[in-house]
This record gives structure tokens, C-alpha cells and sequence, in this order.
């Protein structure tokens, strides 16, 4: 695991790019990234960062009332759900998160320790205010990201 300090959302964006870089080298079909941390401390943001970086145009809205908001980029989708909102560990089950209709999915969760059932995840961050920025900690389960670090180094 390793810690870095994002100072503004101009840093908090560049990290956003340099996942969304690193997700299209992964040969992977599916990719779970779990962001964990206080309310406005930059999860939701973050997220609008890499799926805007990958390709998006749209508006990339917060999930914290629908759940789950799919971004489907044509062989790549973008499932993002927050659950913040929810107290039932079956809501999770209703987004089908195991099937298969892209060449390449990308699940993003925030507030994953809700999840009943715990789910792997590929890369784990947890934000933290700090100062006026904000201090994340990257746990990279399989070294995927972990270039990402180098950046920051």
C-alpha cells in the first residue's frame, strides 16, 4: 500500500487520467475498483475523472440515489455504484455485475465495506482529508497500478 497527497482537484483529475491509461494497457475483462472514504473527500469525483479520461463525453453523474449509473463506450462499460444509500446487502445483486456483455467491464464501487459479501477488488483507494487536499492510500491487489505510484514518487 502506498500514500500520496493529492493537493487540489487538478491533481485529484491526474490521477483520474493516469488509471484511465493504465486500464486500457490491462488485458483484463473485468477490472474492480473499490474507493472507500468520507463523504466528499473525492470518490465521485475521482470516478468522473477516469470515466470522462477513458473516453466519455457525457455527464457522468453520481450514483447516490439510482445506485448504479453503466457508462457503455462501445467494447468498454463502466459499471459506478454507490452505496452509501443502501442498508440492503441483496441491492448490490440487482446490477448483475458478473455478466458478460463487453469486451472489457470496469466496475467502480464506492463505499465498498457495505458489501455483505466482500468482493476482490484490482485496485482499492481510501481518501482522507487532509489540509485542503487530500491523502489517499493505494492498495494495488494484483500490481496492476503500480506505476501509478511512480508518478508520485
Amino acid at each position: 500500500m502506498n500514500k500520496i497527497y493529492l493537493e487540489n482537484d487538478e491533481s485529484t483529475n491526474k490521477l483520474g487520467a493516469l488509471i484511465s491509461e493504465k486500464l486500457k494497457e490491462i488485458n483484463k475483462s473485468t477490472i474492480e475498483i473499490h474507493l472507500e472514504g468520507d463523504l466528499g473527500a473525492g470518490k465521485t469525483f475521482l470516478t468522473r475523472s477516469i470515466i470522462s479520461n477513458s473516453g466519455w463525453s457525457g455527464l457522468v453523474k453520481s450514483p447516490t440515489y439510482t445506485l448504479c449509473e453503466e457508462y457503455d463506450l462501445g467494447d468498454v462499460i463502466f459499471l459506478h455504484i454507490d452505496l452509501y444509500r443502501t442498508d440492503e446487502p441483496e441491492d448490490i445483486h440487482i446490477f448483475d455485475l458478473d455478466r458478460k456483455t463487453h469486451l472489457k467491464k470496469i466496475i467502480i464501487i464506492e463505499w465498498p465495506q457495505k458489501l455483505a459479501i466482500k468482493r476482490n477488488f484490482d485496485l482499492k483507494i481510501s481518501f482522507e482529508h487532509f489540509e485542503d487536499g487530500r491523502k489517499v492510500l493505494i492498495n494495488d491487489n494484483d500490481e496492476l497500478f503500480s506505476s501509478l505510484i511512480k508518478h508520485y514518487e
